[in-house]
């Protein structure tokens, strides 16, 4: 999920608080992350298998919750400053936010994005997906592909020195290449005791924001956005949906990642998920 401006349907600002306020994590709270990671990316694989033609968002919503109960967390976007579900479920032009809903029928061909979170033992797990349903157009699997590989691009970038600056514009450049365009309205976010926490991580390069230098053991969702025509979004009457402004499609993933001396590691790794 994005940053707190955004979650209040106002564009997000490209600013950051000074780096005393970046919270560096303990080996007992790192410890606590990766099994709120594990919770995270256990849901989403699931239903990554599970999401298919003829199901509504809500399904997905309700299965989310359940399974997020059932190991012993919390979700975390439900109630979240009045979000009613436990995850954003946005489909095809709809890029963040969606709320879940029992008249949204998936169908054939559908990009449906996925994003949820967990509250385990104090400390939050956030992630996302972009599961493209059944036969897929050329463009919205590539759109998918290229999505998922600038998250990793970015996640490449994470390593204690580097600054956040290295890990946007390799988003920004790898995203350019492929033809598509990085939605600058939401970003990626510090992430632990809070869901959203200092810094900001933009995926896009740009002057107003600090270069801050990564410390090892920070925790950072990152979630680049990437839409198929403009970068544009508009907000729905229900204050919380955002749409591309033409229509085309839009494709996002998310990781919560931890910053080591050496690189990083990635708290919500679906790979390591047995299922």
């Amino acid at each position: 999920m994005n940053i707190l401006s955004a979650l209040r349907a106002q564009p997000a600002q490209p600013t950051i608080a000074p780096q005393r306020r970046i919270s560096i994590k303990s080996e007992r709270e790192i410890a606590i992350m990766r099994q709120a990671g594990r919770i995270v990316a256990t849901v989403l694989k699931e239903i990554s298998q599970l999401a298919k033609p003829g199901m509504t968002t809500a399904d997905l919503d309700a299965y989310a919750e359940k399974r997020i109960r059932e190991m012993g967390a919390t979700p975390s976007f439900k109630g979240y400053h009045g979000f009613p579900a436990s995850i954003c479920a946005s489909v095809n032009h709809e890029v963040v936010h969606g709320i879940p809903n029992p008249r949204k029928v998936l169908r054939e061909g559908d990009v449906v994005k996925v994003d949820t979170g967990a509250f385990y033992e104090g400390f939050h797990g956030d992630s996302c997906i972009t599961i493209g349903l059944g036969h897929m157009s050329d463009q919205a699997s590539h759109l998918i592909r290229a999505a998922e590989e600038a998250l990793y691009r970015g996640i490449a970038q994470v390593k204690a020195g580097h600054t956040l600056i290295d890990l946007a514009g390799a988003i920004e450049d790898y995203v350019k290449s492929q033809g598509f365009a990085i939605v600058e309205d939401f970003t990626g976010h510090g992430v632990g005791r809070n869901l959203h926490e200092e810094p900001s991580v933009f995926n896009f390069r740009t002057q107003e924001l600090p270069n801050v230098k990564l410390r090892a053991g920070m925790t950072l969702a990152i979630e680049p956005i990437v839409n198929q025509g403009s970068r544009h979004t508009r907000i729905l009457r229900d204050r919380w949906t955002a749409v591309t402004v033409d229509n085309k499609l839009s494709a996002q993933f998310e990781h919560t990642v931890l910053v080591t001396e050496t690189g990083y590691e990635i708290l919500t790794d679906r790979t390591q998920i047995s299922t």
